[in-house]
Order: structure tokens, then sequence, then C-alpha cells
């Protein structure tokens, strides 16, 4: 592809303490209104002009920008592969990278990536904005200049976030713990059943306790194979066995993530377990995950889901649905056996679920 690239003038080489590539892939962040008042992408050149104090960060910045800006619903595996590229390309050369993105399927391309570069001991953060850069109230500003400052961060020497995060309205969260929650406010994200890694303030106040540790020598890896014959599929009051079994015939389809309800809770009918064992024992993978925003599986808890345990549906434990299908398409395409996939769709790999889940 035929990246733009716009090296910032913000520091006389002498003071320059720091370096940061800023991977531009669309998103309200880089939009600026021209003179008719239509919404353009913006010209990072020019970015100076629109945030001056960044001349006083003393960091060597780079832009990548995509060719073409992306609108983060038409986001697709080749562009999970270019990010990841990008980052393991300059991997050497910068002390963190910023990946601008569209709110819509934020999380969706963080989680992903914290499987893509494994062995990463850097920050990668991915911010947006809910208001163009040139609207007199964005929030493009904060989220661009703290999440720049956390990917410079370092103590004695060593990043202090070495993991793929999203920062938003002052919160850090972990990348593939993240979901969208809002669309017409700031505060567009949450993570549930992970506590925030940062929150910025007069201070950035990072919790040491909940970010994943740096390790020394790790050498990072970059995975470029995905698979996407996935699906998630939600269950509803009144769903029926033609539905279900329609999905689960989808020709060349390996995996699905079912949303259920409350912590794995599906309906008894017999029609239902039936057509779940029938897909099971065909080889479909079936991951339970929960429907709600702060849920965690725990499949036998109830009646409703002792069923689900027996036939090998997995429980996706406290995993989100963007973590679970982005681990899915990995896995499938990475690991050796339908058997291996099983055993690390249940197992943490990334930080994006708590322990092992039960099944």
């Amino acid at each position: 592809m035929n990246y733009k690239i716009v090296r910032l003038n913000t520091a006389a080489k002498s003071e320059i303490t720091s370096s940061v590539l800023i991977i531009y892939t669309g998103g309200t962040l880089g939009m600026a209104y021209d003179d008719s008042g239509s919404l353009v992408p913006f010209n990072f050149g020019q970015i100076l002009d629109k945030i001056p104090t960044m001349t006083s960060m003393n960091a060597a910045i780079t832009v990548i920008s995509f060719p073409e800006p992306i609108d983060s619903s038409n986001v697709n595996m080749s562009h999970w592969v270019d990010m990841a590229y990008i980052i393991y390309e300059n991997y050497d050369s910068y002390d963190g990278f910023v990946v601008l993105h569209g709110t819509d399927t934020m999380a969706y391309s963080a989680s992903m990536l914290s499987y893509m570069l494994k062995g990463l001991s850097k920050p990668v953060i991915f911010t947006g904005a809910q208001l163009p850069i040139s609207a007199m109230r964005s929030d493009a500003r904060e989220n661009l200049m703290t999440s720049l400052e956390i990917a410079m961060a370092k103590a004695n020497g060593k990043p202090i976030v070495p993991e793929v995060c999203i920062f938003f309205n002052h919160m850090l969260l972990r990348g593939n713990r993240s979901k969208k929650v809002q669309s017409v406010h700031f505060d567009a994200f949450e993570s549930e059943n992970y506590p925030a890694l940062a929150e910025s303030g007069i201070i950035i106040d990072y919790n040491y306790a909940s970010i994943k540790p740096f390790e020394e020598g790790k050498k990072l890896k970059y995975f470029n194979r995905l698979d996407n014959r996935v699906m998630v599929l939600k269950l509803f009051p009144g769903i029926t066995q033609k539905i279900i079994d329609s999905c689960f015939e989808i020709e060349g389809l390996r995996g699905v993530v079912l949303e259920t309800y409350g912590s794995g809770n599906s309906p008894s009918e017999s029609w239902f377990i039936e057509s779940m064992e029938k897909a099971v024992k065909k080889g479909l993978i079936i991951l339970n995950v929960s429907q709600c925003n702060g849920g965690r599986v725990i499949q036998g808890r109830y009646e409703t889901s002792k069923d689900m345990k027996r036939i090998g549906v997995l429980s996706g434990g406290d995993i989100t649905t963007e973590a679970a299908i982005t681990k899915m398409m990995f896995l499938l395409a990475n690991e050796s056996s339908d058997a291996e996939v099983r055993r690390k769709l249940i197992t943490p790999i990334a930080g994006e679920m708590s322990l092992t889940a039960q099944n």
C-alpha cells in the first residue's frame, strides 16, 4: 500500500527524548470541516496548527496514514493485517504507537491486534473522537495528546503500558477488555470486567497492578493469518429451530460465538439442545458468552446451562463478544488442530479473560 508519511517537527533535535508513530486509519478524529461545511480527511501536516501544544512534547512524531481513510464500519481482516504489519515493521524505531481509529469497531481492532502482536513490550494505544478535530468542543485534542503521552511514558527506562489499549475520555482500558457503549456521549467505552489501566486528570494515575508487566528481552512475533469463517449468534426470546439450524448449516462455517442470557443461560427446550449437540458433533466450535456488558458465563450454575456444558459448548468466562470473535478468527487460522483451538479459546492468551473458563 502507498501509505502517506508525515514527520512532525515537534521539538529541536537536541531536545527529543522519545519517538512515537501515529497510524491514521480513518475515523472522526482525523476529519475536518472544509469551506462548504462538509467533513473531509484532515491533513496531518497541519496538525500543529490545530494542537500547538504538541511542540512542547520533545518527541519525534511520525504519522503514517492509510492511502484512503476507512470508516470503521468497513474495517476488515486486511486492515488488521496492515495495522499489525506497520507496527511490526517499525517496532524497533519507536518507543510507542498510537492508532487513530473510528470508534464503532475500535474494540474489535484492539482485541485482534492484542493477539496478532505476540510478545509486545511497547504501548499500542488506540484512540479516536466523537467530534472532529476542527470542532470547537472536540474531544480529539485531549484523546490524542494523552494517548501520545501514554505511548511515551516510561518508568526506570521501561514502558509503563506495554500492551494494546484504548484511551478515551480520560480512561485507559485494556483493548481486549473494552466495549463501545455510547454513541452520543464522550465516555464511549467501558471495561466492565477489568479495571481501568489509568485515569487522566491533572496527572495520569496509572493502575500498575492491572497493567501487563514489562517483560525484558521479549521478541515481537507478528501473525498475519486470520480465518473469518465464524459468526456471532445472539439468542432472543422466540428464536426458532429453523433460524438456529440455518445458521449452523452455513457452508464452511467453523466457529460460532453464542451470545446467551445472564451467566450463560439458554432455552432448555429439547430442540435447542439437540441442534447444539448436532452442531458440536459435526465439528462446529461453539463459544458461550454473555449478552450482559459485565457478564460472566458459568455453565452449569443454573439448570438451563447444564446441558450446554454436557454437550461440549465452550464457556467464554468473562470475555467480551468483540474479544471472543476476534480470538476465534485468530486461533482458527494459527492452531494446528481444533482441539488446540478449543483449549486456547477457554484460556487467556493476551489478558482477554480473567482465568481459564470453567467447562
